[in-house]
């Protein structure tokens, strides 16, 4: 017999949703539009609107989520489907869906963990806040900066990914924080990952974005300090070793100068403070070298669990295309 066409992959399209009944309709025309062959996913987050009941009317597989926050929903979403590929967009009819196609190819031709829709190009002030557009570029450079990575939108709410790259996730619950947390754990896992721009647009009339800038802002930005500890547990303590050691010398130095100069301790307590603080500098280095030693363990373990995944799809693979060949 002559041999079949390549099997496709599957793709799904995951679309998190809280009160998007005046936006959705247009997510799931575009995206079937996009991806014709794709199963499209809605996961309804509690919402008060009829926007479990828009997307159900317009073909989306809908499930509810009643867990409240992104991060059940994508933890869900995650556990839940089963794809080849999967592509994550928010349900806010912002993100170009006319994109996706050229995504879904770079992911295949570079074999890579992660594709992102950077919407830096387009995220002006005509469809962002100021300080949302303020914010994302702060965040950014501070999450380059303490992971060593380059990327340009870490918060984006698009993006392409690989069966092997989702399964092997111990993802986490959150709020707006889980862009934050899909990128750290990537980097940790040293995943591959590249970025796309994409045309990025406002919100259609009469909805309403559910960011809250300042409250999410530092949600964001403490899960980053978080997650960094995680991750990088010795330059961390290393640090905070390093400035209760310089509080150790500027309490103590004083003191040990007092004493050279009169051979009296006059300022005692000063002098006990700062031997604590010392004390304190010194345990925290312990403790970064202990937890780095802990963290190397279990991250080597979570690469291999990923090394498994993915040569466990690979072999997936393998079988379909020879089960077609031999038809």
């Amino acid at each position: 017999m002559s041999a079949s066409p390549t099997a496709s992959p599957r793709i799904a399209v995951i679309v998190p949703c809280y009160n998007e009944a005046l936006c959705i309709a247009s997510v799931i025309a575009d995206f079937r539009k996009a991806l014709p062959g794709a199963a499209i996913y809605v996961y309804d987050n509690n919402s008060t609107d009829a926007t479990a009941d828009v997307a159900r009317a317009h073909g989306a597989l809908v499930r509810i989520e009643r867990r409240q926050g992104k991060g059940h929903v994508m933890r869900r979403m995650f556990a839940d489907i089963d794809a080849d590929i999967y592509v994550l967009v928010d349900g806010d009819d912002t993100y170009d869906a006319a994109a996706a196609p050229a995504m879904v190819a770079l992911l295949q031709e570079r074999q890579l963990d992660m594709v992102i829709g950077s919407r830096m190009a387009t995220y002006h002030d005509s469809n962002s806040r100021q300080l949302h557009h303020f914010g994302n570029r702060g965040i950014t450079f501070l999450l380059n900066t303490l992971f060593g990575s380059r990327l340009v939108d870490v918060l984006s709410g698009y993006r392409v990914m690989s069966r092997a790259f989702v399964k092997a996730l111990p993802f986490e619950a959150g709020g707006f924080e889980v862009e934050t947390r899909l990128t750290v754990q990537a980097l940790e896992l040293d995943a591959s990952i590249e970025e796309v721009e994409v045309a990025y647009r406002a919100r259609p009339a009469g909805s309403a974005s559910k960011l809250r800038t300042l409250p999410d802002g530092w949600r964001i930005l403490r899960t980053i300090v978080y997650l960094f500890k995680e991750s990088k547990p010795l330059p961390f303590f290393i640090g905070l070793s390093a400035l209760l050691m310089l509080l150790c010398l500027g309490l103590g130095l004083p003191v040990v100068y007092e004493f050279i100069e009169t051979k009296l301790v006059e300022r005692v307590p000063t002098a006990i403070l700062a031997a604590s603080v010392g004390v304190l500098s010194a345990l925290s280095l312990a403790c970064g070298v202990i937890l780095d030693s802990v963290k190397n363990s279990r991250l080597e373990t979570k690469r291999l669990r990923r090394l498994a995944r993915t040569m466990a799809c690979r072999s997936a693979r393998a079988a379909s295309k020879s089960s077609l060949t031999t038809r």
